[in-house]
């Protein structure tokens, strides 16, 4: 009878997992204000997907700029300044990212952030190959029909994000044509570990079918690192956060070394108004290290 249970649990497991991992929401519409962002300051995006799909986003300036229309933006991008392509974490959509972006831009970034298909008025379903394929398109989008130069792009991924983050920074440092930087808040090794850690008495290590094993593919990625992590983190403990370390190369291809910054009095969700300062401080000292063109026009 005991058995007969855990084998239906299992089976329900496998069939639902996806509803278990991506948490969208699909409101009647999109407004910069609920992220507390001025209009003038968000601009429209979107970019079509390998498949087909267009998927909609936002094109965030820095802090001390706004814009009356997409061409004044198109100006100020085209003027310089680090570009943050910013994937985000598994739940809600693009409004949800007011205090992350107020930090973004505060350190003087341009920021596109989209949501994945499924998520916010975007069409489709997710899972780790469309979110990945999701990713890609934003890369080329930023590369080519933005033509902004490699060296300005900096991957921010947070949570589930960070994974995404990386394996696009491994495919595109593989190519040839690596990004300015990589920056990971609150990342974790594999989605098995975090699974394991949250379901010890289930085998999801052969039941998940998107795995996300972001220590696999850090090896590959050539640019400089940067994770942020909070020690109190209940979602993702720092463990996973420092097996994602000790996996990413020493340094990049330009001799810039890896750093972790872990900050003491964050959990997982309130690290932007736990440690607003020190995650401000991370990012300007992660930026100012990098190459000169890779936070200018290039």
């Amino acid at each position: 009878m005991i058995l007969g249970v855990y084998l239906v649990m299992v089976v329900m497991l496998t069939l639902m997992q996806r509803s278990l991992t991506y948490f969208p929401t699909r409101p009647s519409r999109i407004d910069p204000a609920d992220a507390r962002l001025p209009a003038g300051q968000v601009h429209d995006i979107q970019f079509r997907t390998s498949d087909g799909l267009t998927l909609r986003g936002w094109h965030v300036l820095p802090a001390d700029q706004t814009a009356e229309g997409p061409e004044e933006a198109a100006e100020l991008l085209e003027s310089g300044g680090p570009v943050v392509l910013y994937f985000p974490g598994n739940g809600g959509d693009r409004t949800y990212r007011g205090e992350e972006l107020h930090s973004l831009t505060r350190v003087g970034c341009h920021v596109f952030l989209f949501d994945y298909r499924g998520y916010g008025d975007n069409p489709g379903r997710p899972s780790e190959t469309a979110l990945v394929d999701d990713a890609m398109a934003a890369w080329q989008y930023a590369t080519g029909e933005r033509n902004l130069a490699t060296e300005r792009i900096i991957l921010y991924g947070e949570s589930l994000g960070s994974a995404v983050a990386v394996q696009l920074a491994a495919r595109v440092s593989q190519s040839g044509t690596p990004p300015g930087g990589l920056v990971l808040r609150s990342p974790f090794s594999s989605l098995a570990d975090v699974a394991s850690y949250h379901y010890p008495w289930l085998p999801v290590r052969w039941l998940l079918l998107d795995r996300y094993e972001s220590t696999a593919h850090i090896r590959g990625v050539t640019c400089p690192i940067l994770i942020i992590h909070g020690r109190r983190d209940s979602i993702i403990p720092l463990r996973f956060a420092e097996r994602l370390y000790q996996a990413a190369p020493a340094k990049s291809a330009a001799g810039i070394s890896k750093r972790f910054v872990e900050l003491p009095q964050a959990d997982h969700n309130d690290v932007m108004f736990v440690h607003p300062r020190e995650v401000q401080t991370a990012l300007e000292t992660f930026l100012s290290a990098l190459p000169d063109d890779s936070t200018t026009g290039g």
